[in-house]
């Protein structure tokens, strides 16, 4: 054999060897390595930005790219926790979890929650969501927010119905003359001055009731549904992980970065079930509610058109009223006095059932809760409950419709137009 064929067959085997050890090595990386999906599937979701926390910006949860499905969505989370993941990783997947589980509690589908479709399209998830939590209090009755916040949204809930109906528009055209003729009576009487005293959302009323349009009626109406989905979305997860897994589940959500130390100290003192725990805990939930997850929205609608924002927003305070025992309507929280000087120099006191302030104007709202809503629903917990229970217990299609306020406004106007009282000492 000459030397040439050795050297060929050598080589030969030589490259048979290196292909045979290169076959193996693929072999045994693909029984070391998990496939590439199977690690994947969750590092695609770490780490996501809140796109859609505020729900103005669309339907669904708080990012479009996580699934909707609480199962799937507690696969991923359990296993965020077993690889030791930092909470502020999963963090828009923890929120996502605990939103989509408790949608699916109330009976919501999360995928489809579009507050901007309107009041018709929405009222389903309106009567569900307060039915959640007023069924919250009913099971609970350290949940004192939970049930507060069923009542009176259903109240407000009763009002969106009126703001859907473009043919409303013509209820607040005729609140216009109204509001024009008491400012007008004002400043025959008692001069300019005083009718710069007025609330500045009757004035407005006064100037532009007449030219609220349907379109109007729609933007405010869709601004508080975001404003009602972004309050569920934010404080029911918490009340939901509290009432399944307690305060570890919260203290996860902590560490994620959702809610501020003080947020847990506040369900730290609700868990401690003692009244004044309780009463702490919840005032805190509801200064959250009330002062950072919506106060930014309610001074946007206010500002909304000029006076048009003005105008409906004093319109709704005018036409408000809790379902609070004991609790009286907004227009008759802080009512009109005006005291001054008139152009002969005697003192004159002017007097009208209206509400002296605004419902969207966050200091005001906190002052009439602190003063009227938290201690009032208190003292029905505490010592009213059977009563209260038959509240929470009503049906809540029912509660919405006999809370509809725009029926009320005009005849509150026209009351308020006929006792206009001007004292001069």
């Amino acid at each position: 054999m000459s030397r040439r064929r050795v050297f060929s067959g050598s080589r030969s085997v030589a490259a048979l060897g290196v292909a045979v050890v290169s076959i193996a090595a693929l072999v045994m990386g693909s029984i070391a390595t998990p496939p590439a999906h199977a690690v994947s599937e969750l590092d695609r979701y770490l780490n996501l930005p809140m796109v859609n926390r505020d729900a103005s910006q669309g339907p669904g949860g708080v990012n479009p790219k996580l699934p909707t499905d609480p199962k799937v969505l507690k696969g991923l989370v359990e296993e965020a926790r077993e690889r030791g993941v930092a909470p502020t990783s999963y963090q828009a997947l923890l929120l996502q979890y605990r939103l989509a589980d408790t949608t699916a509690a109330a009976g919501i589908d999360l995928k489809s929650w579009n507050p901007r479709a309107g009041v018709s399209a929405n009222r389903v998830n309106l009567e569900r969501s307060y039915t959640f939590y007023k069924n919250l209090q009913l099971s609970h009755r350290e949940l004192q927010w939970a049930g507060m916040a069923g009542l009176v949204g259903a109240d407000f809930g009763g009002g969106l119905l009126d703001f859907e109906l473009a043919t409303n528009v013509y209820d607040f055209a005729r609140l216009a003359p109204v509001a024009h003729a008491i400012v007008t009576e004002t400043n025959r009487s008692l001069g300019p001055v005083f009718v710069d005293k007025l609330p500045e959302g009757l004035r407005a009323l006064a100037r532009v009731g007449a030219k609220i349009t349907a379109a109007d009626l729609r933007h405010v109406q869709g601004a508080i549904l975001v404003m009602q989905k972004n309050i569920f979305s934010d404080l029911m997860p918490m009340h939901r992980a509290y009432v399944t897994e307690g305060l570890p589940a919260l203290r996860e959500m902590r560490d994620a970065g959702l809610f501020p130390d003080e947020i847990m100290n506040a369900w730290e003192n609700i868990a401690t079930k003692t009244p004044d725990g309780i009463a702490a805990g919840n005032a805190r939930l509801l200064m959250r509610e009330q002062g950072e997850i919506i106060n930014k929205q309610w001074d946007a609608v206010r500002a909304y058109r000029g006076d048009v924002g003005m105008a409906m927003t004093y319109a709704s305070t005018l036409a408000g009223s809790p379902s609070v025992a004991g609790v009286p309507p907004l227009r008759s929280y802080k009512p009109l006095q005006l005291n001054g000087t008139a152009v002969d120099g005697r003192k004159v006191t002017i007097t009208v059932p209206l509400p002296s302030w605004n419902w969207s104007v966050f200091d005001e709202r906190w002052d009439y809760i602190t003063t009227e809503l938290l201690p009032k629903y208190r003292l029905q917990i505490e010592n009213r409950w059977p009563a209260l229970k038959r509240e929470l217990q009503a049906p809540e299609s029912a509660q919405m419709e006999q809370h509809r306020p725009i029926f009320n406004i005009l005849p509150t106007l026209q009351s308020a137009l006929e006792t206009l009282k001007v004292e001069v000492k």
